[in-house]
């Protein structure tokens, strides 16, 4: 089900199930008294399999999330929360050196605790994985280290590379996760990090450095120029390319080190010249790098003439690589391969266009005030990373968007609102799929706000199935993405789907199926024989049980 406590990096699944591991000792369940239950187990290391003694046990009330009792495991991991009643929680534990988690958690789902009658819940083995750390040391040419370099770190999704997260916007995939500084040994480390790949990218400045404009080198020679040079934005393992980037695997508990090493190179000087306006103002350019589908500022530009007509805005110690330059009112974007420097005529890039537009709600019901409205690029149509803004009372606007292929798609109260249309030009389009050419466009989006909760019941063998992966599927797979919803059974098979549109669909619970993408059609096509159908209608209501339970297929 999904988690509701929020935490700064998602978690991965651990690397041995279950049933491969050696048996554990079991907690002896202590005795219920006055027709009340417990929750007991063991705590253990997901790495060594041993006990974890003094580990925090908190217990959550499902509906609100108070917390309804904590324990602390003995020194043979045991622990136990009584005088419960028959009703549904949330398990966690915590311990320092240890990842915070709730119980069989899979990055953002966990299984919830059922207790009442037929239900064991007294002999529960919580695997709870000690933190991964990874440091290393950046140094310069001759091995010098670099002071004040910063160390930005990514995580990448166990999604990535295989169409959309599944149940999340398709802009979602790399994300920052953390940054570093160097120290004067040029020594940065960043703790307390789950399992799963990683990724680094360092941004420094050699600290002898002298950056002076065109005109000022064109004057001076020799001891100036040589010392005219910048460090370009290098990935581990010492690549200045991002396609050659090598991922970090950090196991539960792993320490990994990470060395890079930094050239410095001749930098680069980009002249824009630039327009001014009649009341003598003009649009300074912007040099941004983008960094795993994330945006850095790269230099700031300097004015360093005025005549009467425009401004020559230079940018001074940019070493080679690729930017993107906003220069101009009306915007133009400039894709840059920089390798040598240049001078950037105003006519140069693509125009960035308008976009405004309406939202409304496909049974005309009222939206909330505020929605976030993102336009994501589809398949590197764009060299534009993903542009949000905000919807005030269905109105909203984007005011620099490059012609290409978007994805639409709006949230707004703690829910995704899926766009199933758009109008552009007059034109109307199923789907939330738009293209944007070389002029600004008003379009009219329509949202399927979702009222319906679907319950349904997993099981295997003919058995409640505990933490199998749950998922609503649509008939229909184009621009879908935000229809899908994914849960977990709960200890008695019991889940839940929340905010379904009107649609007809698929139910599918799979064992151990977290790593699947269930995006491909060949993927699906395996589970969609044994899933259950359902649908739903504008007459379905607030709650729809599935009449069936749903059987939990094999990977």
């Amino acid at each position: 089900m999904p988690r509701s406590l929020a935490r700064s990096l998602p978690h991965l699944l651990p690397l041995l199930a279950l049933a491969c591991l050696p048996a554990l000792p079991q907690a002896a369940p202590p005795a219920a008294t006055g027709g009340t239950r417990c929750i007991a187990g063991i705590v253990v290391n997901t790495v060594t399999n041993e006990p974890v003694s003094r580990a925090t046990l908190a217990l959550l009330a499902q509906k609100d999330s108070e917390t309804v009792a904590t324990a602390e495991s003995d020194t043979d991991g045991r622990f136990a929360l009584c005088q419960l009643p028959a009703s549904k929680f949330k398990l966690t534990a915590s311990k320092r050196g240890f990842r915070t988690a709730f119980y069989d958690e899979h990055g953002e789902f966990s299984t919830a605790i059922v207790t009442g009658p037929g239900q064991d819940t007294s002999h529960l083995a919580f695997r709870l994985s000690p933190n991964a750390v990874l440091r290393g040391v950046v140094t310069a040419d001759g091995g010098d280290p670099v002071e004040g370099a910063r160390v930005n770190l990514f995580l990448v999704p166990p999604e990535h590379g295989r169409g959309p997260a599944l149940g999340r916007a398709p802009s979602q995939r790399i994300t920052q996760v953390d940054s570093a500084t160097t120290d004067d040994t040029g020594a940065y480390e960043f703790s307390n990090l789950s399992a799963g790949k990683y990724l680094l990218a360092v941004m420094a400045e050699p600290w002898y450095a002298l950056h002076q404009s065109a005109s000022q080198t064109g004057r001076r020679a020799g001891r100036s120029s040589t010392l005219d040079v910048a460090y370009s934005t290098t990935f581990y393992d010492s690549t200045t390319e991002e396609a050659s980037a090598t991922p970090i695997a950090l196991l539960p508990g792993g320490h990994e080190e990470a060395d890079i090493a930094l050239h410095a190179v001749p930098a680069l000087h980009l002249v824009v010249d630039t327009p001014v306006k009649q009341d003598g103002s003009f649009a300074r350019p912007e040099l941004m790098q983008t960094i795993f589908g994330i945006e850095f500022p790269a230099s700031t530009a300097a004015a360093t003439s005025d005549p009467a007509h425009s401004v020559a805005a230079e940018f001074t110690g940019v070493a080679p690589g690729r930017y993107e330059l906003e220069h101009g009112d009306p915007p133009r974007i400039v894709a840059l391969d920089a390798s040598v420097s240049r001078r950037v005529d105003p006519a140069e890039g693509a125009p960035a266009v308008s976009i405004s537009g309406t939202l409304r709600s496909v049974t005309g019901s009222a939206l909330p005030d505020e929605l976030s409205v993102a336009l994501s690029p589809i398949d590197g149509s764009s060299r534009q990373n993903q542009v949000v803004t905000t919807a005030q009372r269905g109105q909203f606007r984007f005011d620099k968007v490059l012609p290409g292929r978007w994805e639409l798609s709006t949230s707004g109260a703690g829910q995704s609102l899926p766009v199933v249309s758009i109008t552009s030009n007059g034109a109307p389009r199923t789907g939330n799929v738009l293209i944007v050419r070389d002029r600004s466009l008003s379009i009219a989006a329509v949202i399927a706000q979702g009222e319906t909760r679907i319950d349904g019941h997993a099981v295997k063998d003919g058995k409640s199935a505990s933490g199998a992966m749950v998922v609503l599927l649509p008939k229909s797979a184009e621009g879908s993405a935000g229809l899908i919803r994914r849960d977990q059974a709960d200890s008695d098979g019991s889940f839940t789907f929340h905010d379904v549109v009107p649609g007809q669909y698929t139910v599918v619970a799979i064992e151990a199926g977290w790593e699947l993408d269930l995006t491909q059609p060949a993927v699906v096509a395996r589970f969609l024989p044994k899933g259950v159908a359902v649908t739903v209608t504008e007459s379905s209501g607030k709650l729809l049980r599935l009449p069936d339970p749903v059987p939990v297929q094999a990977r």
